[in-house]
């Protein structure tokens, strides 16, 4: 069934409970489409105007279509109850600890996507969001000096293969929305508030980060950031590379 969706390559931890709560959705979709299709066709069939020269203003006495509602309402129910909650639950219960991921933190704008990385602590200093410029998008306090060589970039970011990542994600102007389809990974940026989403990555590569929400006449620009995944090694490497190179988009 995940060929004949065309489902994406999964490269994180979860994704194989994502897909299957689309394929059952779908294989529901293809039912409802044939069954209403059929329905349809045997309406059409039944009271064809040959067969009916008179119109019959008291219609269909039986109950057979309420039936038919109530079993698929019955259906989603049961997707909903036994597999999209425990998707959530799951997922929000073994949140990973800030101690044991790689953090970072995203403000998504018109139109690119803002990274800072957090220290092992989870922590990038002290904020307060009447500091917020358009040269502090994070709104880091200026007299703390123990983050100001936090490594930020603009529009791509670097994970270690197999180490949790949480991104805090915010936004600068309007709703975005943060999608990596690879990591079956999608949440709105909401300006004001600080919503946390986690991953595992499970495959090295370079997946293209997606803002699902229409954010204004540049939304496509958004598609131009990138998730890098690479060996711890490789990762360390490139931290050391930006280390005390902030920058930020304006």
């Amino acid at each position: 069934m995940e060929k004949l969706l065309g489902l994406p390559p999964i490269a994180a931890e979860g994704g194989e409970s994502v897909d299957q709560l689309i394929i059952y959705v779908h294989w529901l979709m293809i039912a409802l489409f044939v069954g209403w299709i059929t329905y349809f066709g045997l309406t059409l069939f039944r009271f064809r105007s040959s067969r009916n020269p008179r119109g019959d203003y008291q219609g269909v006495k039986n109950h057979a279509s309420s039936y038919i509602e109530v079993a698929v309402a019955g259906v989603e129910v049961l997707l909903l109850v036994f597999v999209a909650l425990p998707l959530w639950r799951t997922h929000a219960k073994d949140f990973p600890k800030k101690t044991d991921s790689t953090v970072i933190y995203v403000v998504a704008q018109q139109f690119a996507w803002n990274f800072r990385y957090a220290d092992k602590d989870g922590e990038i200093g002290r904020q307060d969001m009447k500091f917020v410029t358009s040269d502090n998008l994070f709104g880091i306090d200026p007299a703390d000096t123990s983050h100001k060589n936090a490594v930020q970039t603009l529009n791509e970011v670097h994970v270690p293969l197999g180490k949790p990542v949480i991104a805090y994600m915010s936004s600068k102007d309007v709703i975005h929305d943060f999608r990596i389809i690879a990591m079956r990974v999608a949440q709105d940026t909401i300006p004001g508030m600080r919503i946390p989403v986690h991953f595992t990555p499970t495959k090295e590569g370079r997946y293209q980060i997606n803002c699902a929400q229409l954010c204004g006449n540049g939304h496509a620009s958004m598609a131009q950031g990138f998730l890098v995944v690479e060996s711890p090694e490789e990762f360390k490497k490139w931290m050391a590379s930006k280390a005390g190179a902030a920058t930020s988009f304006e």
